[in-house]
């Protein structure tokens, strides 16, 4: 399955659906380094998005990367992510 890889100059998020997150058990070990916005949430690259790929790995499911780089990104701006529901 692919996923965007959204990246400026300073850090990168993998977005993956929350629902997704869920099932695979994620939801409470997510920090709020990451950021959320609707049903997606952003990933940061530094543990969260780690976290995300070795539970799909350790599934055997494939994840292809879709990088997307930019100058400046509204993700920062996005609510920190919280296990719970608004």
């Amino acid at each position: 399955m692919q996923y965007l890889y959204h990246q400026d100059p300073g850090h990168g998020w993998l977005q993956v659906r929350r629902e997704e997150l869920e099932r695979l058990g994620l939801l409470s070990r997510i920090t709020s380094c990451s950021y959320q916005r609707g049903e997606w949430v952003f990933l940061e690259e530094d543990l969260d998005m780690g976290l995300f790929l070795e539970a799909k790995e350790s599934l055997g499911e494939p994840v292809e990367l879709v990088s997307r780089h930019v100058e400046t990104t509204p993700i920062r701006s996005y609510p920190p992510f919280s296990a719970e529901r608004d």
